[in-house]
């Protein structure tokens, strides 16, 4: 058995590791298994709700994964530490199991009884709340939301459509009826000419659909065997807390717009976090066919031509989003480390007092803003939340790649009286990998955005002002 010291001084010797094993229930598998021995104060583990991702501070090769756990209050009471076993698995995109003490082990049946019951769904949807107009649901629309959609009607219904005009009236957001369409347009799938737009969605369309019967089948090719694995292991992933992407219809289509991305990229490949970005383009077009909430739609109920056309414009507008982005994902990744060592800078001249706390404790950027970076907040945001952010991101010139960077150092800078309340690297990571954002909607990521929007004014054109 290999046993590793635990961060932070905490040890455990291999004589008490044997001891404890058998009253964890582990089976002789798990515990031959056993690499990485994790305490956690449960202070610092339920000061957040949701999950604990801590990247970059495990035995190399290995991810520690922290699960929520219920009945705070009687566990706080009942036991002060909660052991992690991290097991030493080859695929170091595993995820790992939490294991409870054995006094809390009743709480841990009770809570495996309780998740095989049906549940009720979330008071507030995953994609979107009823307050979020632009974002979905039908509510009665204000005066205001129904003029600037009239002025979008207005704008699109043109021969040609001023491409410049329609940004800066989507900065502000894009109502849910023309999104789709706008979207489109923005990213440069569409032409700005009315008259060409069939034709040029007719021609992509099947182009697209010519890729999968030209590469499709080569999926289990022993040279193209791994990347399709990886794709297959990760959908599931993919907000697997909103039912519409647990169907498996939605999860083909999602396996083959991803291959065939990453045939056609050889440069990068697939890599891990490009599959949250097909997501919200996949909504928005399910959206241009249906009315109703799209989070429990069944998606088999739409016509075969509609998913066809859903699937082939989710992957070119993915595409073009990428194409912008991709040394995001190539060798060792350096669009990500030169965007995190540029976060850094500016928070350290915005915000001086949360970048010298952060170094007190020894807390380093690449630690937290690496998925920032990587999967464009979206693992930070809902996704309602994400699909209004990208309304501006699509107006803005280079706003994934650029302006996005302005959106990471607000974000920050947003949770700074709670970074600063905390005393000690552990509760520094537990808040910034677990920010609490799961009620934020349209409000809040219009504040975001607008102090995002100062932080560019002042220092984009003025890069020096942000290095020391």
């Amino acid at each position: 058995m290999c046993l590793c010291s635990c961060y932070r001084g905490f040890t455990v010797e291999t004589e008490m590791l044997q001891q404890l094993l058998p009253s964890w229930r582990l089976n002789a598998k798990q515990a031959t298994n056993i690499h990485y021995i994790h305490l956690v104060p449960l202070e610092k583990y339920f000061r957040n709700h949701m999950m604990l991702h801590l990247k970059g501070n495990e035995p190399s090769g290995y991810r520690l994964l922290l699960h929520m756990l219920p009945s705070r209050q009687r566990l706080l009471q009942r036991s002060k530490f909660v052991c992690l076993l991290c097991l030493c698995l080859s695929n170091p995109s595993s995820c790992f199991f939490s294991i409870l003490p054995p006094d809390a082990a009743g709480e841990h049946a009770a809570l495996h009884r309780q998740r095989s019951l049906p549940h009720r769904p979330p008071v507030i949807p995953l994609v979107a709340r009823m307050a979020d107009q632009n974002t979905s649901g039908t509510p009665a629309m204000t005066e205001r939301e129904a003029s600037r959609l009239d002025k979008f009607k207005q704008l699109l219904a043109g021969p040609n459509t001023d491409l410049e005009e329609l940004r800066k009236l989507s900065w502000s957001g894009i109502p849910r009826q023309v999104r789709p369409i706008t979207w489109k347009l923005l990213s440069g799938y569409l032409p700005a000419n009315a008259e060409r737009r069939d034709s040029v969605l007719q021609r992509k369309r099947q182009e697209y659909f010519g890729f999968i019967q030209q590469y499709y089948d080569s999926r289990n090719d022993e040279h193209h065997q791994d990347t399709y694995r990886q794709i297959h292991i990760d959908i599931p992933r993919t907000n697997p807390l909103i039912p519409l992407f647990q169907q498996a219809s939605v999860q083909e289509i999602f396996e083959r717009i991803l291959f065939i991305w990453a045939i056609r990229h050889p440069a990068s490949g697939y890599v891990q976090g490009i599959n949250d970005l097909v997501t919200p383009f996949f909504v928005v077009y399910v959206f241009e066919y249906i009315e109703e909430e799209v989070e429990n739609f069944d998606v088999s109920s739409l016509q075969e031509e509609a998913l066809r056309n859903i699937e082939a414009d989710s992957f070119w507008c993915m595409s073009k989003l990428l194409d912008g982005i991709q040394d995001n994902y190539t060798f060792a990744q350096p669009g990500i480390q030169r965007k995190v060592k540029a976060l850094e800078e500016l928070v350290s001249r915005i915000d001086e007092s949360v970048h010298r706390h952060m170094q007190q404790y020894e807390v380093e950027y690449l630690q937290f803003a690496f998925r920032w970076m990587n999967n464009l907040l979206m693992r930070e945001l809902p996704l309602r939340c994400t699909i209004r952010l990208w309304d501006t991101y699509q107006a803005e010139p280079e706003g994934f790649s650029h302006f996005h960077l302005y959106v990471c150092a607000a974000f920050l800078v947003r949770w700074r009286k709670e970074i600063l309340e905390e005393r000690d690297f552990q509760g520094l990571m537990i808040l910034l990998q677990n920010l609490p954002t799961m009620h934020w909607g349209n409000e809040e990521v219009s504040v975001l955005l607008a102090e995002a929007y100062r932080l560019k004014f002042a220092f984009a054109d003025a890069p020096n002002h942000y290095k020391r």
